[in-house]
């Protein structure tokens, strides 16, 4: 069975009943490793970063990267993804973009494909242009390309604006 490593992001600036935002990264992560045909090899630090764009204010985000390996195709995947966002207590708001979450995960590369379809589109369209993503994403795959632009990842980061980030803890990988 061919396997395709993914990255995929996560981020969370609301807490549930159950834990925090740090608590629901590392659900989330246990839940896609428990997942058939997904089995997380990587995971990021944790880091805290000022929200960008959405309503004024909101918390701070807590934000990650999980690498994975999967016979999934990239829907299945994403369709996955979104059954635990909807588990951990995602609510979509189609009236407020960017607002606050309890839990935001993005596939952002799915091996070296250049996805686009309604709802799908791999790499993520604003990957380059987001440092709270790419700063965890450079750290669990340091010399990644852009499928579709072919620019590595780290020369991207040097691109970005810079933002307030601090590490504040460790997302782990399952057992």
């Amino acid at each position: 069975m061919t396997t395709t490593v993914a990255c995929i992001a996560l981020g969370s600036n609301l807490d549930l009943p159950e834990g925090d935002s740090a608590w629901i990264l590392r659900e989330a992560v246990r839940r896609v490793h428990a997942a058939q045909a997904v089995r997380v090899t990587a995971a990021s630090s944790i880091h805290r970063t000022a929200p960008v764009g959405g309503p004024t204010g909101q918390r701070e985000y807590l934000n990650a990267v999980m690498v994975v390996e999967t016979s999934l195709a990239p829907r299945v995947l994403l369709d996955l993804l979104l059954a635990i966002e909807s588990g951990l207590g995602r609510v979509r708001d189609a009236a407020v973009r960017n607002g606050p979450r309890t839990l935001d995960l993005d596939l952002v590369l799915f091996g070296d494909a250049v996805i686009d379809e309604p709802g799908l589109h791999v790499p993520h369209p604003r990957l380059e242009e987001r440092s709270f993503v790419l700063r965890p994403l450079l750290e669990v795959q340091p010399l990644a390309i852009n499928p579709r632009t072919g620019r590595a990842l780290a020369s991207a980061l040097r691109s970005c604006s810079p933002e307030a980030v601090s590490v504040c803890g460790n997302l782990g990988v399952p057992p």
